[in-house]
């Protein structure tokens, strides 16, 4: 299983959200809640619709991000319980729980982003996204066309936790606002990584990450990332006049 970490297969789900009548393109699971639910309670029957409803999530955290084991083995479920009944972990827990009991903020950014991304690459698939509560490790997973956001990463710069264990730079991107940018740059640096990347110079890759923040920017319709490379890439679109779509099959 390919993961690539910061961050099902397809389910394409089509609603209705907002007085615009806006189509949801995508939708956000909350896996996060039945996992605190068992976290915090030992709920068994949370557990259960863990493993039932969202198996690959639930693969993906015990196998790939808290690295506790295989899913099967046996006691796995009470060792994924004691881990996470560290003091800290709780206190994270119930944190993410209290900012994030809303996200149709992040819902319909997201869905403005994907939507901008069709109208680039019209066959791009659409990813399953879910948010989760890891252990202050990867902020997002991307594997297996989804996309795992892991609350306990955004928090807030000031989130006083975080002054433990991060630099003040750090801090500045666990933010709410940071959500959105990072899915689509992880999720599109997956659809579209560097041809031969193993053997590419330190500044091709730099190159190309910023090629990739450079559609971000406008798939969100705002300039979120600057950084000296990404206005490399701008100079590079704007004196030989390619569109987006273009540009994403052009490897610079």
């Amino acid at each position: 299983m390919a993961i690539v970490f910061v961050s099902t297969a397809c389910e394409l789900k089509l609603k209705q959200f907002g007085e615009d009548s806006q189509t949801t393109l995508v939708e956000i699971q909350r896996y996060d809640r039945l996992e605190s639910r068992y976290l915090t309670t030992g709920d068994f029957s949370a557990l259960q619709q863990m493993n039932i409803e969202y198996p690959m999530e639930t693969r993906t955290l015990i196998e790939d991000v808290l690295q506790l084991g295989e899913v099967n083995d046996p006691g796995i479920n009470s060792r994924f319980l004691q881990f996470y009944q560290d003091t800290t972990l709780q206190t994270i827990i119930s944190e993410a729980e209290l900012q994030y009991a809303n996200v149709s903020d992040i819902s319909k950014q997201l869905n403005k982003a994907f939507d901008n991304l069709r109208k680039i690459s019209p066959d791009v698939v659409l990813p399953t996204i879910y948010t989760q509560i890891g252990a202050l490790d990867q902020s997002v997973v991307i594997g297996n066309n989804s996309i795992g956001i892991s609350l306990d990463k955004y928090l807030g710069e000031n989130y006083p936790l975080y002054h433990r264990y991060y630099s003040e730079a750090q801090r500045t991107q666990m933010t709410r606002e940071h959500i959105v940018p990072d899915c689509m740059f992880f999720y599109m640096l997956s659809l579209y990584p560097l041809k031969d990347y193993e053997v590419r110079s330190q500044y091709e890759r730099d190159l190309h990450v910023g090629k990739i923040m450079w559609i971000v920017n406008g798939l969100l319709d705002q300039k979120f990332f600057t950084t000296k490379y990404v206005d490399k890439v701008d100079r590079y679109v704007r004196k030989n006049s390619l569109s987006a779509k273009q540009l994403l099959k052009n490897q610079l």
